[in-house]
């Protein structure tokens, strides 16, 4: 390949960025234009609902059924709208050096109430040395906490195991992610960082594309196994930061 080749595959990569940078925003600004009447809608349902919180008769309270499957419904829409621009503005990450393993514990930590309750128990493991990496933090705890919650549902209300291990590698570090629930068949594993794919009843299917989406922001990758019936286990790592220069070194 000639270096006029590589000028027009430059060229041609910076348009396709450049148009899905456009259509990002539009995007963006069409999921903002959305949920200002859907709260008016949701607002006018709660009134309608404190109406007929006293239904007196049955015409009432097959009203007072309608409205709730309105209400339901636009919760609904608002949590797929709030996961839609979670999503399309992933990209957009604040790097700053910062430790794994203080946001995998972060999360342990948050869901530890709910494990005891569903009899799952936690088993971590982090590597005590474990090299400092570039990081978002609040991204990558929220990227960290849906794969755990997807974790805790693989494995329903029957109790099991979640390890996760930090370790590191010949590039930086990395985190194994694994549980013993229920595991993915072949086809779901195929699909399963694809937005909109989701095999949950009320799932909106952005939670893991956003988690790789926000992954890969990082400059990593995140891989996945799966057998049915056995478990699954996530894969993240991370690139090792380039060493400060001296001008950078913290006094």
């Amino acid at each position: 390949m000639t270096d006029l080749d590589d000028h027009k595959s430059d060229e041609e990569n910076q348009r396709l960025y450049d148009q899905f940078l456009e259509i990002s925003e539009l995007a963006g600004s069409l999921a903002h234009e959305i949920k200002n009447p859907l709260s008016v809608i949701r607002m006018n349902m709660d009134l309608l609902t404190e109406d007929l919180g006293k239904a007196k008769n049955q015409r009432e309270r097959r009203c007072l059924t309608k409205i709730e499957i309105v209400q339901a419904q636009c919760l609904r829409l608002q949590t797929l709208l709030d996961d839609f621009l979670r999503f399309i503005r992933v990209s957009k990450v604040d790097l700053k050096a910062g430790s794994l393993n203080d946001q995998v514990q972060r999360v342990l930590d948050f869901i530890a109430p709910k494990a005891r309750e569903t009899q799952i128990e936690i088993l971590p493991s982090l590597d005590a040395d474990l090299p400092t990496i570039l990081m978002d933090a609040p991204r990558l705890y929220a990227a960290l906490l849906n794969l755990v919650l997807n974790a805790i549902d693989a494995l329903h209300e029957s109790g099991g195991s979640i390890w996760a291990h930090t370790r590191r590698t010949a590039t930086g570090v990395a985190m194994d992610l694994i549980d013993n629930g229920c595991g993915m068949d072949a086809d779901t594993l195929i699909h399963v960082f694809e937005p909109f794919y989701t095999t949950k009843e009320n799932g909106a299917g952005l939670g893991l594309p956003t988690a790789r989406r926000t992954i890969e922001a990082h400059g990593g990758r995140i891989a996945v196994r799966s057998a049915l019936g056995r478990g699954t286990q996530f894969t993240l790592e991370f690139p090792m930061p380039p060493r400060l220069t001296s001008d950078e070194t913290p006094s």
